[in-house]
């Protein structure tokens, strides 16, 4: 299972920088990377109805069930932009709070700055909003924040520093979840509460994440 492209190809300073629809092939779902234009039939996804994989002969072997856990993970992983690091060590964080691990690591994946701004409509994607907060676009209770990681909590402000009224027309129709908060016409929102798991809308399993880390 080619789930995620060969170490060294697209990768710079331990990041994937190559094509974007790439992983969602070799995945075989949308994971919305490039917000808008993954919803449309520009989609490679809709071209294409196969998933990439390598060339093979005969029949396709058959994915194991550690094969599975792995693809949650990397469907996870990969949706919100977060190296195997960074993603461990948010999982280890959600397994050490009290409740449901897997649910834990979902809340604390939203709570990242890139993803609220990402919900809030500042940017199109994920990818987008991590690139805005790291260019000190994005301020938190009013001080400009550049770190995509930092965890917002319930009352936080964030604020929208770049070209406002280009950006105003762009969450003008956009959908901001329960959770938050947006002025639309100042681009100031904020955390009213924490998510919870039904309101996400997660195109993966986290059980099968926990049961990949847990063994």
């Amino acid at each position: 299972m080619a789930a995620v492209p060969p170490r060294g190809e697209g990768y710079n300073m331990a990041r994937y920088t190559g094509p974007a629809c790439k992983l969602c092939r070799g995945l075989g779902q949308k994971l919305m990377l490039k917000g808008e234009r993954c919803a449309g039939p520009k989609c490679p996804l809709e071209k294409r109805h196969s998933p990439l994989r390598r060339q093979s002969h005969g029949r396709r072997r058959r994915i194991s069930e550690r094969g599975w856990e792995l693809k949650e993970k990397q469907k996870a992983r990969i949706s919100y932009g977060l190296m195997e690091r960074q993603f461990k060590n948010l999982f280890v964080r959600a397994k050490e709070m009290p409740g449901i691990t897997g649910d834990n690591l979902l809340i604390l994946l939203e709570r990242r700055l890139d993803n609220v701004a990402y919900r809030l409509g500042f940017a199109a994607s994920r990818r987008e909003a991590r690139q805005i907060v790291s260019h000190g676009h994005i301020a938190v209770n009013g001080r400009k924040l550049p770190f995509p990681s930092y965890m917002v909590n319930e009352g936080d402000t964030i604020s929208f520093q770049g070209d406002k009224e280009l950006k105003a027309k762009e969450v003008e129709d956009r959908f901001i979840p329960p959770w938050l908060s947006l002025d639309r016409e100042n681009l100031v929102g904020g955390m009213v509460r924490y998510p919870e798991v039904n309101e996400v809308g997660a195109t993966f399993d986290t059980r099968l994440i926990v049961e990949y880390y847990s063994k």
